[in-house]
């Protein structure tokens, strides 16, 4: 099964969103609008791509702090972890 038009435009703007990515947010939305989107749909999918935004931001924090705690001894930072190379 495929999906239609719409739908694939629908992920591609919510994508769009969670990659910060202007551009192609511009461009599908466009893309939407071409296939018959209204501006409600599109605000929807700009919705959920904030909310999954936010939920990866908040996972990422976490899992940031603590990494954080084993990139700070010299001991365990081998040449290509933390950024280091």
């Amino acid at each position: 099964m495929k999906l239609d038009d719409k739908t694939v435009e629908l992920i591609a703007i919510g994508a769009s969103i969670t990659a910060n990515c202007q551009p192609c947010l511009q461009y599908h939305v466009a893309k939407g609008r071409e296939h018959g989107l209204d501006d409600d749909l599109i605000r929807n999918a700009i919705a959920v791509g904030k909310m999954v935004k936010k939920g990866a931001a908040a996972k990422m924090e976490k899992y940031a702090s603590t990494v954080l705690d084993d990139c700070g001894s010299d001991a365990n930072v081998s040449d290509n972890e933390c950024g280091q190379s």
